[in-house]
């Protein structure tokens, strides 16, 4: 399931885009999963590049990512997500799991990028921005402290308390008065705006919206797939 942002009648398909020497090599099945969930019109949709969405149009990850294991893993998740998207929160715990059991190998590591949608979770863009300030004053660690609270203190169809987040904040490791002042400045809001950009770029129209990337090949899992299928995705591609 995800959060969708473009019209599709009365659901959406989403369809794992796998690239033949993926298929060839490891065996892999392309399976098909129809997904609910609301819809919205993209925010980002008049400032899509000029060029048809492509996974081409990706940006590299960088040491600018916020990255859970490895970052020289030969099997990169990058998700783009909303903190406020319930199936984020589900698909946040899976990767959290896979990550537990892939990640001390270093052979898989996670990168998270932002794709709020405003209008079906109007605090979406103001904890994207949030979550930089903690990334800025408290680094990485910080970062992933602050995400695993906001998913983890609310209930699955909840929305975030954002009166909350200097606590997290806090509790992550940043100084709260400079955390406040980040905040107020909208000092990061260029990054998320940029990450949105991006994720529109390559075709994401919902969240989780997730790209692994493995050498030159590109696989999309678009939508909040569950622990087991992932588990026999990433099982064929480490293994």
């Amino acid at each position: 399931m995800n959060d969708t942002y473009e019209q599709r009648g009365s659901g959406a398909a989403s369809v794992w885009a796998i690239p033949g020497a993926i298929l060839i090599g490891f065996g892999l099945i392309a399976l098909s999963i129809y997904l609910g969930g609301d819809k919205e019109i993209a925010k980002k949709s008049d400032q899509a590049p000029a060029n048809s969405p492509s996974l081409e149009n990706i940006k590299p990850v960088t040491a600018e990512d916020h990255i859970r294991g490895n970052p020289n893993a030969p099997v990169m998740i990058v998700e783009y997500s909303d903190f406020d998207c319930p199936y984020c929160k589900t698909f946040h715990l899976t990767m959290q799991k896979l990550i537990e059991e892939y990640g001390p190998s270093g052979k898989v590591a996670w990168t998270y990028r932002h794709l709020p949608l405003p209008s079906l979770h109007p605090s979406a863009p103001y904890i994207a921005g949030a979550s930089e300030c903690v990334a800025e004053l408290g680094g990485n660690e910080a970062f992933w402290k602050f995400a695993d609270m906001v998913f983890g203190e609310r209930g699955p169809n909840e929305l975030t308390n954002v009166s909350q987040l200097p606590d997290y904040a806090e509790d992550a490791g940043v100084e709260r008065a400079a955390y406040e002042e980040c905040v107020k400045e909208n000092r990061h809001m260029d990054k998320v705006d940029a990450d949105a950009s991006d994720a529109v770029a390559i075709g994401a129209r919902g969240t989780p919206y997730s790209v692994i990337l493995m050498g030159d090949q590109k696989m999309v899992i678009n939508g909040a797939e569950n622990y087991d299928r992932m588990k026999i995705l990433i099982d064929g591609l480490v293994k």
